[in-house]
């Protein structure tokens, strides 16, 4: 493999490509599939050949390799008189760094265990498995739940039996006072649920987790944040399918304008998901919930085409990836809300939102304007309750006029 970026053998035998030679075939191989350039592959190899020469005059092995000596690398490179160097080049930073990566990938060097301050502890350990196991949270919901636990067990202890009902709303007012009404129920929420987790667990008193205040918020209360169907199309319109980047785009917006689907269903959809032949896809929704839904014709027909003409060639169980290399699934829904703020702006359409609930409300409005009745949209999003489906029978004006009583005294509109 190697031999396609450096046919002239000499460039990998010579004594300073020692250390790397073993791996060098194998780290090409990954970047190609990565779908980075041939003139960045060889970039990066030519920094691995400098990185371990660098190595090796240290008299260290490449077992001693570790993220410290990247830093130390980049140092070097500021004052580099090797034979062949480059001053301060980035490029060089990046190869090594992605070549750190891939030897711990393959297990040639093992992978530091990256631990924060107050994740080691037992409660933090107990309550992560507890919430993974038995309550079905997703890798996101056990993140932002473990940073307000870890920072609960720094500030309060680590004996739950010495938890009492003053320090614990000294705690939760504290880190409320900080933050909106959206962010305080959060962190009242996770202190209850961690509360509980320890009561069940025999850890601290019975009924203390009602010393956690709720914050004052109706729910519901605000109007559904949507664009109109004509604005939905513009949006769809606005991807371009004959381009590589349209044609994931279009998919992608179908999908969340059609079905409703979330920023992390759009992530996390595998290719076995989808059935060709039942025309259905899978979609594993919050609390690992799995649902079938229909796959329309047009969705399905963009969904195709994004597959066979545009979808990246590299081995991924992921239906959608990045367009840039190193080229793999995406990180988060961050990507996803950005494919979509794009497309609205190209469309120019005034949106209340440029997220993906956006596209989520309007399927779920349009559907309410088309005469779908709230059981079969709330079907279609996979709401637990009838009454989060509720929330957009406000937006039907001309149904909420029907049931409007006139005022007293007062003519009516």
């Amino acid at each position: 493999m190697s031999t396609n970026y450096f046919p002239k053998h000499g460039t990998l035998h010579s004594p300073q490509c020692a250390l790397a030679v073993p791996y060098i075939d194998g780290f090409t191989a990954a970047l190609s599939e990565a779908g980075f350039k041939k003139t960045t592959i060889e970039g990066h190899v030519r920094a691995v050949i400098h990185l371990c020469n660098w190595q090796q005059e240290r008299q260290r092995s490449l077992i001693e390799f570790s993220d410290a000596s990247i830093e130390e690398f980049r140092q070097h490179l500021q004052i580099c008189c090797c034979k062949g160097g480059r001053h301060a080049s980035a490029l060089e930073t990046r190869g090594a760094t992605r070549f750190l990566r891939y030897l711990q990938k393959t297990a040639v060097i093992a992978s530091p265990n990256r631990v924060a301050p107050g994740e080691d502890s037992r409660l933090f350990v107990g309550f992560f498995e507890w919430m993974r196991d038995h309550r079905g949270a997703t890798k996101a919901t056990l993140s932002t739940y473990g940073r307000i636990v870890v920072d609960a067990i720094q500030s309060l202890g680590d004996n739950p039996q010495q938890y009492g009902v003053s320090a614990l709303r000294t705690f939760a007012f504290d880190r409320a006072n900080k933050h909106g009404i959206s962010k305080a129920k959060l962190v009242m929420t996770v202190l209850r649920t961690f509360l509980r987790y320890l009561i069940a667990n025999g850890e601290c008193p019975i009924g203390l987790d009602a010393a956690i205040p709720t914050v004052a918020n109706w729910r519901l209360s605000a109007l559904p944040r949507y664009i109109s169907a004509t604005d939905v199309e513009r949006v769809i319109a606005a991807c371009d399918p004959t381009t590589v980047a349209g044609a994931r785009d279009r998919a992608i917006i179908l999908l969340l304008s059609r079905l409703g689907l979330r920023g992390g269903d759009i992530v996390a959809l595998q290719l076995s998901d989808i059935d060709w032949a039942q025309s259905t896809v899978a979609v594993l929704g919050k609390s690992r919930r799995k649902a079938l839904l229909p796959l329309a014709q047009e969705v399905g027909d963009a969904v195709l085409h994004y597959l066979d003409y545009a979808r990246p060639a590299i081995k991924s169980d992921r239906v959608f990836l990045t367009l840039t290399t190193p080229i793999g699934a995406f990180m988060s829904t961050t990507a996803v809300s950005d494919i979509v703020k794009r497309a609205i702006l190209r469309a120019q359409v005034s949106a209340p939102a440029y997220g993906t609930h956006v596209l989520r409300h309007s399927a779920a409005t349009a559907l309410l304007a088309q005469g779908a009745s709230l059981d079969s949209i709330g079907v279609l999003l996979r709401h637990r309750s009838i009454e989060t489906t509720a929330h957009y029978a406000k937006v039907d004006i001309n149904r909420l006029r029907q049931l409007a009583q006139p005022w007293p005294e007062v003519s009516p509109c």
